[in-house]
C-alpha cells in the first residue's frame, strides 16, 4: 500500500508540473528534478507493474508503434464551419439567427480560428481514453497513441468537471518550434517542412510515437461536447475547463452584438502575427448552449457558430500555360500552370481557373502577370491580370473545344457555366473518378483499396466501372505493382464487406449527377429501393421534399441510360444493398406524415437529436422555424418567448416532449 501510496502522489506531482509548465508557462521546478522524479516513478512501475496505469507521466514519452491507424466513428459528428469575408456577411448570419430563434437576446463568443489538424478527444469518468482525427467528419483516424505525447493535454481530471464528455481542439506546431526543425533538418542536409499545419498534421500519422513526442506539439481546445446539462453557456464550459486543466487560450472573449464581434475581428486582424502559433481566421459561436440545441445544424455546419476568415494572402507570378483536367463528373476544369511561387506557407504551381466565363471575364491569357490568392487559405485561385506588364503580341485565349484524355468535342448546355466531355464510360479519367467516388468513405468506404490502386487496376485492363469490383479475385490483384498477398486479400475482404452498406450511401456512391449525401438520404428514405427511385415520373420526384426539377432531371436521365442499369443489374446480382433493410424499415412508421414539427427548447427524456430522429423516422419533416405549415411544436423548459408567441399568433399547436412520445407510441 506504501508503494501505491508513492506512485500515485508521484504522478499527481509531476502532472501539476507539467501543467504548470505547458499550460500556465509557469515552470515552479527544473528539467533536471522533473526527470529525476519521472524517472523514479518509471523504476516503481516496472517493479511494480500491477499499478500500471495507461495515462501515467511516463506514458508521454511514446515508444509505441503504430502500423495502421484504425478507423473510428465519431459519436458526435465533427461539423465544418460556413466561411464569412466581411461585416455584412456577419449581420446577415445574426439575422437568421434572429429569425430563427425569434429574439434578439443573443451573446456571442469570439476566438481566433486556429490553424492545425481538428481532433476528438474523448475522456470517461475523467479520463483519457481515446483522440480520433476529424477525418470526413463522419469519421477519423484513431491516433490516440501520439495524441498522448502532447504534454500540455491532461490524461486525468480529478476536479469536477463533467464525468463522460469529449474534447474538440487543434493540434498545432508552435512557430518557434516549427523554425527549430527545420533549422535542424538544414543542417542534416534534409528538406525543411512547408509550414506548420501540414507539418502538425503529418506528426500525428507517423507509425512511432517516440518520433511524435520529439516534436513541439501542442493542443489548444475549444469546446466541450457532452450530454450532461452541468453548464449554460459555451463560455462558462471553456473557462472551467481551463480551470480543471485543459490548454483553452485566454484570447476568447463575451460579445454582446456583432459590432462588438467585429471591433474583435479588426483587433486581431493585426495582432495575429504577433502570436506563437498561426491563426487564419475568428470563429464567432452563439454562446447559450440552449440556444445553439435550437438553432441545430444544416446538413454540414452548425447554425450557431461562423468562421470569419482575415484577408488571403496574394502574390503575383506568371501564367506559363492553361491545361484541362477532366472530373469524374464529366466537367471540365481549366487550370492556370504558374511560375511556382511561395503563397501562405506552400508552394503554387497551379491554380483553378474555374471555367471558359471565368477566363473571359479576367481576360486571361497565356505569359500574363496574374496576382494569385489562396481562396479561403487554402484553394489558390487567380484574381487579377495586371495588364500594364501584358505582351504587345498577346492573344486572347481559345478555350478547348475538345476533351483532353479522349479528344471527343466537348459541350456546354444552356444555362450551365462549365465544359463537358459527354464521352463518360470511355474517357480514362471519368472511368477512375466514378469509381474513386464508389469506394470513398462517405460512399463504400472500401478498405484496403485507394484511388492509385484504382487507377492501376483500369490500366491493367481489370475494372472499367464500379460493379467490376465486385468481380475480382485474390490471384488477379497479386501480380499488380506493390501489391503483397495480405494486401490483395485484404483489398478483396474490404469489397465483399461493402456489401453490407446501406442503400442511401450506395445510393450515393453510384454518383448521379446533384445527389449528394443528403439529397440521397431523402431519396433513400422516400422510395425506399432503386427500382422505386429509377421507375418514378418527374412529378413523383419533385414532390419529394427539397427535390428540385435539376435533381429529378438528372435521376431519369441516369435511368434512361442502358449502361447504367446494367451496372446496377450487376449490383443486385453481387448483392449490394439497393434498397433499405428490413431492419432499418421496422422502426419506421408513416404516423406522422405529412406533418411539419418544430422542436424548441431544453428536454429531459430524449436530447434534440433524438427527437429529431424519431420524427423523421415517423414520417414527419422536422422545420427549424414556425410558419403556417407547422403542425406541432415540441416546446421543452426555456422556449423563447419570442417563438411562443409566434405559435399563439399563427394558432400552430404546441406539445409537450411527453406528448410526442405518446404521439408516436400509438
Amino acid at each position: 500500500m506504501i508503494v501505491q501510496q508513492k506512485i500515485t502522489a508521484l504522478r499527481e506531482e509531476l502532472n501539476l508540473h507539467t501543467y504548470n509548465y505547458y499550460v500556465l508557462d509557469n515552470a515552479t521546478i527544473s528539467d533536471y528534478e522533473f526527470d529525476i522524479k519521472l524517472k523514479e516513478l518509471e523504476k516503481l512501475e516496472t517493479e511494480n507493474p500491477q499499478f500500471f496505469d495507461a495515462n501515467s507521466p511516463t506514458q508521454r514519452v511514446g515508444g509505441e508503434i503504430t502500423k495502421n491507424f484504425e478507423t473510428v466513428v465519431h459519436k458526435n459528428r465533427m461539423y465544418s464551419l460556413d466561411n464569412s469575408y466581411s461585416k455584412e456577411d456577419l449581420n446577415d448570419w445574426e439575422k437568421r439567427i434572429q429569425k430563427l430563434l425569434g429574439t434578439d437576446d443573443i451573446s456571442y463568443t469570439c476566438e481566433l480560428k486556429y490553424d492545425g489538424a481538428s481532433i476528438n478527444l474523448t475522456y470517461k469518468n475523467g479520463e483519457f481514453v481515446k483522440a480520433v482525427t476529424r477525418g470526413d467528419g463522419f469519421q477519423g483516424d484513431d491516433v490516440t497513441t501520439n495524441i498522448k505525447t502532447i504534454r500540455s493535454l491532461p490524461l486525468k481530471i480529478t476536479s469536477n468537471f463533467v464525468r463522460d464528455f469529449e474534447m474538440r481542439g487543434e493540434i498545432i506546431l508552435p512557430l518557434n518550434g516549427f523554425y527549430k526543425m527545420n533549422e535542424e533538418r538544414i543542417e542534416n542536409g534534409e528538406e525543411t517542412y512547408k509550414n506548420p499545419r501540414n507539418t502538425a498534421s503529418g506528426s500525428l500519422k507517423l507509425q512511432d510515437s517516440t518520433e511524435v513526442a520529439k516534436r513541439p506539439l501542442d493542443c489548444l481546445l475549444y469546446q466541450v461536447v457532452t450530454d450532461e446539462r452541468k453548464y449554460q453557456t459555451h463560455f462558462e464550459s471553456l473557462d472551467i475547463a481551463r480551470k480543471v486543466g485543459f490548454k483553452v487560450p485566454k484570447t476568447i472573449v463575451l460579445a454582446a452584438s456583432i459590432d462588438e464581434v467585429f471591433d474583435f475581428v479588426s483587433s486581431w486582424d493585426s495582432k495575429r502575427h504577433d502570436l506563437p502559433y498561426e491563426t487564419d481566421g475568428v470563429v464567432i459561436k452563439v454562446n447559450s448552449l440552449a440556444q445553439q440545441d435550437e438553432l441545430g445544424y444544416t446538413s454540414k455546419s452548425p447554425r450557431w457558430a461562423i468562421a470569419y476568415k482575415f484577408k488571403a494572402a496574394q502574390v503575383s507570378t506568371i501564367l506559363h500555360k492553361i491545361t484541362y483536367q477532366v472530373g469524374r463528373t464529366v466537367a471540365i476544369t481549366p487550370v492556370a500552370n504558374l511560375e511556382p511561387v511561395q503563397l501562405a506557407g506552400t508552394t503554387v504551381k497551379r491554380a483553378s481557373l474555374h471555367n471558359a466565363d471565368q477566363i473571359e471575364k479576367l481576360d486571361i491569357r497565356i505569359n500574363d502577370t496574374v496576382f494569385v490568392e489562396k481562396g479561403g487559405e487554402i484553394i489558390p485561385k487567380i484574381i487579377a491580370v495586371d495588364v500594364s506588364k501584358r505582351s504587345v503580341n498577346s492573344e486572347p485565349t481559345i478555350y478547348a473545344t475538345h476533351c483532353p484524355e479522349c479528344a471527343t468535342e466537348l459541350v456546354r448546355t444552356q444555362g450551365d457555366a462549365k465544359h463537358y466531355c459527354p464521352n463518360e464510360f470511355g474517357c480514362a479519367p471519368q472511368i477512375t473518378g466514378k469509381i474513386q467516388h464508389f469506394i470513398s468513405r462517405k460512399a463504400m468506404d472500401i478498405d484496403g483499396l485507394g484511388g492509385e490502386t484504382v487507377e492501376l487496376l483500369r490500366k491493367e485492363g481489370l475494372i472499367q466501372n464500379y460493379a467490376d469490383l465486385y468481380d475480382l479475385r485474390v490471384e488477379q490483384v497479386i501480380p499488380l505493382e506493390r501489391m503483397a498477398e495480405k494486401s490483395a486479400e485484404n483489398m478483396i475482404a474490404g469489397i465483399q464487406k461493402s456489401k453490407e452498406i446501406p442503400f442511401e450511401k450506395v445510393l450515393f456512391a453510384l454518383g448521379i449527377r446533384f445527389v449528394g449525401e443528403t439529397v440521397a438520404k431523402k431519396l433513400a428514405k422516400h422510395f425506399k429501393s432503386i427500382d422505386n427511385l429509377l421507375t418514378a415520373d418527374f412529378d413523383t420526384l419533385i414532390s419529394v421534399d427539397e427535390i428540385c426539377d435539376r435533381i429529378a432531371q438528372s435521376v431519369i436521365d441516369f435511368s434512361n441510360d442502358l449502361v447504367n442499369m446494367q451496372l446496377i443489374d450487376r449490383l443486385k446480382l453481387h448483392g449490394v444493398q439497393l434498397e433499405v433493410s428490413a431492419a432499418s424499415l421496422k422502426n419506421q412508421t408513416d404516423k406522422l406524415k405529412g406533418k411539419v414539427l418544430v422542436v424548441s427548447g431544453v428536454f429531459h427524456q430524449m436530447n434534440r437529436s433524438e427527437l429529431k430522429k424519431a420524427i423523421e423516422d415517423n414520417g414527419g419533416k422536422v422545420s427549424s422555424s414556425i410558419s403556417k405549415k407547422t403542425s406541432y411544436i415540441v416546446a421543452g423548459e426555456k422556449m423563447g418567448p419570442s417563438k411562443k408567441v409566434k405559435a399563439e399568433t399563427l394558432g400552430v399547436e404546441m406539445i409537450t416532449e411527453q406528448d410526442f412520445i405518446e404521439m408516436i407510441k400509438k
